[in-house]
């Protein structure tokens, strides 16, 4: 609540993964499983990207939580910024400004979304990529981290979240 940095939107994306960090079983079987039908696309409950998030948290135990972070967010927002204005799609830093401010050792960038909870079901389904590489990221042993949603070009959103341990 004290980051005023971030929007209320943004605050709530770590309020979020919060829950599904302090625990992930009832996260799996409430917000989870409420998700798809809540979204209008009930099939999701039978990709197999959404079947492993089931597991993953029916498996996982608490993880510690996750605070807010200026240097995150800095380096959240510079990047969610640039490439929302050049229309890309990356994690690169294309801009001196940019490369100055990375402050991370994990990040999510994710496309199309400005709530909250779309985003975290996005990175934490991981929908395509084989690597389930934001799902690992986001249920990592981080201890801090920001996020900034911001226009996209392209996708009309784009949110970066920046994680330090």
């Amino acid at each position: 609540a004290g980051a005023r940095y971030m929007s209320a939107e943004e605050k709530d994306v770590i309020y979020i993964l919060n829950m599904a960090r302090m625990d992930p079983v009832l996260f799996a079987n409430t917000v989870v499983k409420q998700y798809p039908v809540k979204t209008g696309e009930p099939n999701m409950v039978n990709t197999t990207y959404y079947k492993s998030l089931m597991k993953t948290l029916g498996n996982l135990r608490t993880l510690k939580l996750l605070y807010p972070d200026s240097l995150c967010f800095a380096s959240a927002r510079c990047h969610a910024l640039t490439t929302g204005k050049a229309g890309t799609v990356t994690h690169n830093r294309s801009t001196d400004d940019c490369v100055n401010k990375i402050y991370f050792n994990g990040e999510c960038c994710d496309y199309g979304h400005n709530k909250a909870l779309d985003i975290l079901m996005s990175l934490l389904i991981d929908d395509g990529v084989p690597s389930l590489g934001h799902r690992e990221i986001c249920l990592d042993a981080y201890k801090t981290m920001a996020v900034s949603i911001q226009p996209h070009l392209i996708y009309n959103y784009t949110a970066v979240l920046d994680f330090e341990y």
